[in-house]
């Protein structure tokens, strides 16, 4: 049985490791706008793994951020597999995650309604 103490302790180091080597290791010119490293998924069997990543920008910068990953795929396996001393690297695979987008929007939307309707005080 797959401990979910481990599981979990694996997927938050794979989220640290990952969103270090977006900050410092892939110098890649697609790679703009906002990037951040939202939720880690992975398998029973730690075989496969699911990056769940936000791209706060243009819909240009959502592909050129992700065909940049798909890209260095190898590269980034190899260095998590390398920093977090684990025997194998798994499978990645990144997933665009727009929540953080999403919330924004919303955000927004709730300072205009309060912007425009004054609360009445009783």
């Amino acid at each position: 049985m797959v401990s979910n103490q481990r599981k979990l302790r694996l997927s938050q180091s794979i989220k640290r490791e990952m969103s270090e080597l977006l900050q410092k290791d892939l110098k890649d010119a697609r790679l703009t706008g906002i990037i951040s490293v939202t939720e880690v998924e992975l398998s029973n069997d730690y075989r496969n793994c699911k990056i769940f990543i936000s791209v706060f920008g243009t819909q240009l910068d959502k592909q050129n951020c992700f065909q940049a990953l798909e890209d260095r795929t190898g590269f980034i396996r190899g260095e998590i597999c390398r920093r977090l001393k684990i025997k194998f690297a798994p499978e990645i695979l990144f997933k665009n995650d727009d929540s953080l987008e999403r919330g924004s929007k919303i955000s927004a939307i709730l300072a205009k309604i309060a912007d425009e309707k004054p609360i009445k005080e009783i």
